[in-house]
């Protein structure tokens, strides 16, 4: 979801498409068990999350398929296909697989949540919020909704109402890591840096598999200026990226000697052409010549 110009650094914030209950991505399914239910329709449902959560896309879609051909009533069929589709970031296909069954009792709450996480996909941040509000209005433990929420309102920096989004999604979630990152990025945006720190560490120490919260606290610590913590370690691909982010915090500090530094070493550790960091080394040059430092957080990743 890119909403700035790629000549900046790249900031990782994830969205929360959740896969499978135990938290190395957690479940978006919850199998609609009933004295009615139909073990079959059940059995196929938890089949298809199955191959989401591993990505295998074509098996799924493949289920999805033979389920509609089949004739089946199930609205969870279409559910799955929507967040198949969220999956796949076919926003537009997700919205109508979503919007068809809005109106389903049984599962309308993850339909409007699936709506407007799918709207806010296709940059449509007014209609997503009307969407992901009814959402939580007709189920308040809809934790994606919240998570949600919490994204499009640090785009137009009500931090207040972010806040209160991203605590609700914590309460209710079934993948804490998820939210702590994206609420850690949402006080990195307030230049709340220790408390976005804070909710980095505690993303990892929940899952510490979670590489996107291990990038945005690399960036927290290079705000805060720690550029050699923030720097150290990591392997030999992602190098030339850590020292680029670092040398693009440095900018926002206004240490522009310092970003210098870090984005010719982040074009050197890439062996080859390095657009990012080049025009990041450009827009430090321009700025020290001028001494004006930027006045806000420019991200490329949303």
């Amino acid at each position: 979801m890119n909403r700035v110009a790629p000549a900046f650094a790249a900031f990782a914030l994830a969205i929360a498409v959740s896969l499978s209950p135990d938290g190395a991505m957690a479940s978006i399914f919850q199998a609609h068990k009933s004295p009615a239910a139909d073990p079959a329709a059940v059995q196929s449902a938890a089949d298809i999350q199955r191959a989401i959560d591993e990505e295998r896309y074509l098996d799924a879609h493949t289920m999805i398929e033979e389920a509609l051909v089949s004739g089946t009533k199930d609205p969870m069929i279409l559910i799955l296909a929507g967040e198949l589709g969220l999956a796949q970031k076919d926003y537009a296909g997700a919205f109508s697989r979503f919007s068809a069954i809005e109106k389903v009792p049984t599962v309308q709450a993850r339909a409007l949540q699936g709506e407007g996480i799918a709207l806010a996909g296709q940059g449509r941040s007014k209609e997503a919020i009307e969407k992901l509000r009814a959402a939580v209005a007709a189920d308040p433990a809809a934790w994606r909704a919240w998570n949600a929420l919490g994204q499009e309102f640090d785009d137009t920096q009500d931090w207040q109402a972010a806040d209160g989004a991203y605590q609700h999604a914590l309460a209710a979630s079934n993948d804490p890591a998820i939210v702590l990152n994206n609420r850690g990025f949402s006080r990195l945006l307030q230049r709340r840096l220790e408390e976005a720190v804070d909710d980095f560490v505690a993303a990892l120490e929940k899952r510490p598999g979670l590489e996107i919260a291990r990038t945005n606290l690399r960036l927290a610590m290079a705000m805060r200026g720690e550029y050699d913590r923030a720097t150290a370690g990591g392997v030999a691909e992602d190098r030339a990226a850590v020292l680029n982010n670092a040398g693009f915090a440095a900018i926002l500090r206004g240490d522009y000697d310092r970003a210098e530094e870090l984005l010719r070493e982040a074009i050197k550790a890439k062996g080859e052409y390095y657009g990012r960091a080049s025009a990041n080394l450009e827009l430090a040059e321009a700025l020290k010549a001028h001494a004006a430092p930027p006045t806000k957080i420019a991200a490329d990743a949303h």
